[in-house]
């Protein structure tokens, strides 16, 4: 055995490394299909995506104060795990994504009435495609971007040695 031990594996973070995560878009998905169902479903997939942020920022605040059980900074230090959780979930799961996917629908109907002459009812579905594919390229850089932003910002005033609970 050499002199560097190997690191325990990470703790298993269900509201990560499960399906659970995808709770995180449900606003992407009701955005898509904004043009073929009432208003009031597609803004019920926002609480459903919120309810996801709140419990990942809950979770992460009890996940630090287990880790920094005997710290004398164990208030600081749950406070920050929430607050950046919160925010960076906010940032990248519900609002950037939901903007960029309602955006990306506005403008596919919009081209599609203007570009084919195809019946509404098909543009509508055409438009809630193409919000659905849009959803997977959207993610990675989102992410990186909602990263970067908090890097250069916000987390400057909290900055710790360890990693972000968000990232």
């Amino acid at each position: 055995m050499g002199s560097a031990e190997a690191a325990p594996p990470a703790a298993r973070d269900p509201l990560r490394d499960s399906w659970l995560r995808y709770l995180g878009y449900a606003n992407e998905v009701g955005e898509s299909f904004r043009a073929i169902v009432p208003v009031w479903l597609v803004w019920s997939t926002y609480g459903v995506a919120t309810t996801y942020v709140t419990v990942d920022a809950i979770d992460k605040g009890k996940r630090a104060a287990v880790a920094h059980e005997h710290s004398s900074g164990k208030r600081a230090r749950v406070a920050v795990a929430v607050v950046d959780t919160f925010i960076w979930q906010s940032l990248a799961s519900v609002a950037i994504p939901g903007f960029t996917i309602n955006r990306i629908c506005a403008a596919s109907l919009y081209l599609l009435g203007t570009m084919t002459r195809w019946p509404v009812s098909v543009r509508k579905w055409t438009t809630t495609a193409i919000g659905l594919s849009a959803i997977p390229f959207i993610v990675k850089p989102i992410d990186r971007s909602v990263d970067f932003l908090m890097d250069s910002s916000l987390r400057k005033l909290y900055s710790t040695e360890e990693t972000p609970p968000s990232s």
